[in-house]
């Protein structure tokens, strides 16, 4: 007894079937491949993938932290008191690398104090630098007790105390300079996550920070660690260093 064939389903009109269409994707990746395997011609070279740019920082807290600072700077403006018996008296706060000022000098600054215009310039640019660099600025207490300010590699975080903004323009350029200079010894080492090294920066101090580094907050730190510090406290008053060390580096 014949088997019967099994009833033939019909196709649709051009429709191809699996084991043609395998066929033919077959031969055409083998054309492709010899094609592109041929010499002279050379494989379509697909455009990089965007990189993610970290953000600007915020105009709007850029400018709030500039107004503050420009308050503070106020307290740095040397004034005269006339007392009751026609004398004069002179009231002005000194930084601890300033000299003793004079009434001359005294007078002088009265009559034409200073902006710090510079200094807030400085900041404003040390800023947009560290930003590019994909550093975040936090305005708060550092997890090291009693620093002033600090750089966190693993978080890409600089932290400044918000009483250094207090201080005025000079104390928080200094301070921010300072932990740029940090932010540039990690992008020396492997990249901004990384430990700092040393930038090979000159190590002397000036007089008057000569005893920083036996400050109790140091008092745990490494030998490797204090010279990291070393390095920064001797060159952070070098306005704009720290934003031309974090362009080469970073």
């Amino acid at each position: 007894m014949r088997s019967r064939r099994p009833p033939r389903l019909d196709r649709p009109h051009g429709q191809v079937s699996l084991r043609v269409l395998s066929g033919l994707l077959a031969l055409l990746g083998a054309g492709l491949v010899a094609q592109l395997s041929r010499p002279g011609v050379e494989a379509p070279q697909l455009p990089p993938p965007a990189l993610a740019q970290p953000a600007p920082p915020s105009p709007a807290l850029e400018a709030s932290l500039l107004q503050q600072l420009a308050l503070a700077d106020r307290q740095w403006i040397p004034r005269a008191e006339t007392l009751p018996n026609g004398a004069i008296r002179y009231h002005y706060r000194r930084r601890a690398d300033q000299p003793t000022l004079s009434v001359a000098e005294l007078r002088a600054l009265i009559a034409n104090p200073p902006s710090f215009g510079a200094e807030r310039q400085a900041i404003a640019e040390l800023l947009t630098v560290l930003a590019t660099a994909g550093v975040r600025l936090e305005l708060t207490e550092p997890h090291k007790l009693g620093a002033a300010g600090e750089w966190d590699p693993q978080a890409r975080t600089l932290r400044i105390q918000p009483r250094v903004v207090e201080k005025g323009s000079v104390e928080f350029a200094t301070v921010l300079n300072h932990e740029a200079i940090h932010v540039a010894q990690s992008c020396r080492n492997r990249g901004v996550r990384s430990s700092p090294r040393l930038l090979g920066l000159p190590t002397a101090l000036p007089a008057h920070l000569v005893g920083v580094l036996n400050e109790p907050v140091y008092r745990q730190a490494s030998a490797h660690e204090q010279q990291l510090e070393r390095e920064a406290y001797a060159n952070q008053a070098r306005s704009g260093l720290g934003a031309q060390l974090v362009r080469q580096h970073c």
